[in-house]
């Protein structure tokens, strides 16, 4: 299935900014609300649904110099029209 993005952008920001910003998805999810998401001239607003996937993911990638990027990524995902499944997670 083709992918198509709707919305992306990237820049450096403090632990405290990018807490702010989670904080912010995380009472939209919690209300009920939808979330939109905008940057320059783009914007997107999404509804998720009551349960959808939570995924966590951490990387290292590294170069072909040996230098490693680590990331650590949160994804909600859902089928339009469909709920999520179940699952356990725990973040300390």
């Amino acid at each position: 299935m083709p992918e198509e993005v709707l919305f992306e952008t990237e820049s450096t920001q403090s632990r405290t900014d990018v807490a702010q910003y989670l904080r912010t998805v995380a009472d939209k999810l919690e209300s009920g609300d939808p979330i939109t998401l905008s940057a320059g001239s783009q914007s997107v607003t999404l509804d998720p649904p009551t349960r959808p996937v939570f995924e966590v993911k951490a990387e290292r990638e590294t170069s072909s110099s040996g230098r490693s990027e680590l990331s650590v990524e949160f994804e909600l995902e859902w089928k339009e029209g469909e709920e999520g499944r179940d699952g356990s997670l725990e973040i300390e």
